[in-house]
């Protein structure tokens, strides 16, 4: 059997809840229309920092103790990224990196990364928790790259190279500092340190330095309490600097914060439920970059619980010198689906990689990271072609096992496979698939005096489940759902059939790793000793909604919009637009293009005045007849109208409609969210 073909069958067959088309399809913000959906990724993608150089765009970001590190991702349109590789593929400074001696780095490694480039070379900055600053180089993103080690440990730091020749760097939360540095870019120039903005001026961490004709802005991120982005400026380097509070604010796309650890996350894990906390989960530290067009847009990441930070793509308001993310009549929220930049370029859809792994090729897919500095005299692609050998050393548990291979989970939804052979493995071994975060869940394979066993570990609970195995093969699966924040895990002895095993568990945000889920390929032995090896054949992964949205636009249908939650429904009052509980409007969906619609009733249509009300307006459609349709992050159809760039609403309380919600609110009492209910087509 050749490779491809029993790649192609792991999937086809391993993952039956899913449908084959989304079984080839993974999540591109591109909708192929002219315009994109939020997130860039729909994986975890934390402290963006993202620049131009000439038409083409350069973004890289954390990547904690994960190896290699510090990915470079190529655009030409902001939308479409490719990974070109990394900045290093081993940083190994110490045993803490090593999982080596009870010591560990989890949460620390890499952190908030500054990228830049200059006369004809890239840098990034970054800072490393417990080690000083380290200082990337290369003329090719794809390298090679260098490293240098500064003299200082620079928190969440932001370079600009300035037009004088001078380099500042600022750095620190909420007390900002500022320093020139020197020729080698390796310490502070003496004498050049100062506090450029006092704690009480509102300034978070996460800086980023830029200047803008002639001016300096310093972009930050505020996450006490409700979190927000937060600029400075100022008309020279050192200030003084004044500080505008909400230049992004609030938007979260609806996301609802999920389930949580109270206090540290370790065991027991006491852990709270869901709730609707405002300012929670939005948009709150990245940067902005101009395109040769002269557009000004903006990223930013959010936490979007269990699985971890992603990144948001947001057009830029210039008002009052201030830099706003949103549009002018929204300032502040950003559209989660909106027209794609002016960049002079037009791409078909694509993603960044691919994540499934047939482990045919000479090395690993680039998608694949290692929990810490692997030891890589104990994993081969080559002593048997095709597959992925993990000899087992020896662990306490999964936390604690070296050569874990991991790769970030996918949302909304995706079901992850390996298939896993174990005829090399010895007494104490255990292998399989991970769901690594805390508490983290494995399913796999253990042998213990002779036998196998199929196994559940929950390390909530330090729950166990174990059915006995006597085969050689065998599918590994967990089922994933980011928007309810649960998980199914499930074995099967053929690739067709499966059996679910051990309880449904809730996937946790936290802070201890500072990562969301991460898919995981483990081997270790638990008898204290180096045992045999696990041989993983294939791992794929499985997106059932990999699109824009989630609901396809009912174009060219009659169909009804009731707001969700309640039995209102958009009906006709002589010109005007109402909500009420009976004679409702079925309205035509006429396509405007980009993802954009009208709301016809016969030869009229739904119309935006300029206070936002709604009424019937006789004729063709204009702009303010204009919907951008897109969802909440649930799949909740939204209206943003063109005319007020807010959203069609409805006042439960009079039943008055109108364009002026600014958006999703976590609580859901924004009143914008529509059920809507379909009569075929016309």
């Amino acid at each position: 059997m050749g490779r491809a073909w029993r790649l192609w069958m792991a999937v086809l067959l391993g993952i039956a809840a899913v449908p084959a088309a989304a079984q080839r399809t993974t999540w591109t913000a591109d909708n192929g229309d002219g315009t994109f959906t939020n997130p860039l990724f729909y994986d975890e993608f934390s402290d963006p920092d993202l620049i131009r150089v000439g038409e083409d765009y350069y973004l890289t970001g954390t990547t904690m103790h994960s190896q290699p590190g510090l990915p470079i991702l190529h655009s030409r349109d902001l939308v479409n990224w490719k990974l070109l590789g990394y900045a290093f593929d081993r940083l190994d400074l110490g045993p803490d990196l090593r999982l080596e001696g009870g010591k560990e780095a989890y949460g620390q490694g890499i952190w908030a990364p500054s990228f830049r480039y200059h006369e004809g070379t890239f840098y990034i900055f970054s800072n490393v928790n417990g080690h000083t600053t380290q200082l990337f180089r290369a003329t090719n993103p794809a390298g090679p790259w260098t490293r240098t080690p500064m003299k200082r440990s620079l928190h969440d730091l932001g370079v600009l190279f300035d037009d004088d020749g001078k380099v500042y760097v600022v750095w620190g939360y909420r007390e900002v500092r500022m320093a020139r540095l020197n020729d080698a870019l390796d310490d502070l120039v003496p004498g050049t340190e100062r506090v450029i903005i006092k704690a009480e001026q509102g300034m978070g961490e996460g800086a980023h330095l830029y200047k803008v004709d002639g001016r300096y802005y310093i972009t930050s991120a505020w996450y006490s309490g409700r979190m927000r982005m937060p600029v400075a400026r100022a008309d020279t380097p050192y200030g003084p600097y004044e500080v505008n509070h909400a230049v992004s604010l609030d938007e979260g796309w609806g996301s609802e914060p999920g389930y949580r650890h109270r206090g540290a996350p370790k065991p027991p894990f006491d852990i709270t439920p869901p709730s609707k906390a405002l300012g929670r989960n939005v948009l709150h530290q990245g940067g902005i970059v101009q395109t040769p067009q002269g557009e000004y847009w903006g990223f930013s990441m959010t936490d979007f619980n269990s699985l971890g930070r992603l990144t948001g793509l947001s057009p830029v308001t210039w008002k009052d010198g201030w830099p706003y993310f949103g549009l002018p009549g929204n300032l502040g929220r950003t559209p989660r689906t909106w027209v794609k930049p002016a960049t002079g370029v037009v791409q078909k859809p694509f993603a960044p990689y691919a994540r499934d792994d047939a482990f045919g090729g000479p090395a690993l897919g680039r998608v694949w990271q290692w929990n810490h500095v692997p030891d890589d005299a104990r994993w081969s692609l080559r002593e048997r072609r095709g597959f992925l050998r993990l000899h087992t050393l020896a662990a306490a548990d999964l936390w604690s096992a070296r050569n874990t291979l991991t790769q970030r989970a996918i949302g909304p939804r995706s079901t992850p496979v390996a298939v896993l052979e174990t005829a090399g493995m010895q007494d104490g071994d255990t292998a399989g698939l991970a769901l690594f975060g805390l508490p983290w869940r494995t399913l796999g394979v253990v042998r213990e005096g002779g036998r196998q066993f199929v196994e559940f570990r929950d390390q909530q609970g330090d729950k166990v489940e174990r059915m006995p195995f006597a085969g050689k093969r065998i599918w590994l699966r967990a089922e994933c759902d980011y928007l309810t924040e649960e998980a199914r895990f499930a074995y099967s002895l053929d690739g067709k059939t499966y059996k679910p095993l051990g309880d449904p568990v809730r996937m946790v945000f936290q802070l201890k790793t500072f990562q969301g889920i991460r898919y995981g390929l483990f081997a270790y032995n638990r008898l204290g000793r180096p045992g045999g090896y696990a041989d993983f054949d294939s791992f794929a992964v499985a997106e059932p909604k990999p699109k824009g949205l989630m609901h396809p636009i009912p174009l060219g249908k009659q169909a009804t919009l009731t707001l969700q939650g309640s039995a209102l429904m958009l009906a006709e009052q002589e010109t005007s637009v109402i909500a009420t509980e009976d004679n409702a409007v079925w309205f035509r969906i006429v396509d405007r293009g980009q993802g954009r619609v009208a709301l016809a009733v016969g030869d009229s249509h739904v119309s935006i005045g300029a206070t936002g009300d709604a009424w019937i307006k006789p004729g063709a459609a204009g702009e303010a007849e204009t919907f951008q349709w897109m969802e909440t992050v649930y799949g909740e159809p939204m209206l943003l109208s063109l005319a007020t760039q807010r959203y069609l609403t409805v006042d439960p309380a009079s039943g008055q409609v109108s364009a002026t919600s600014p958006g999703a609110r976590p609580d859901r009492k924004d009143h914008a969210r529509w059920v809507v209910t379909e009569r075929g087509g016309r």
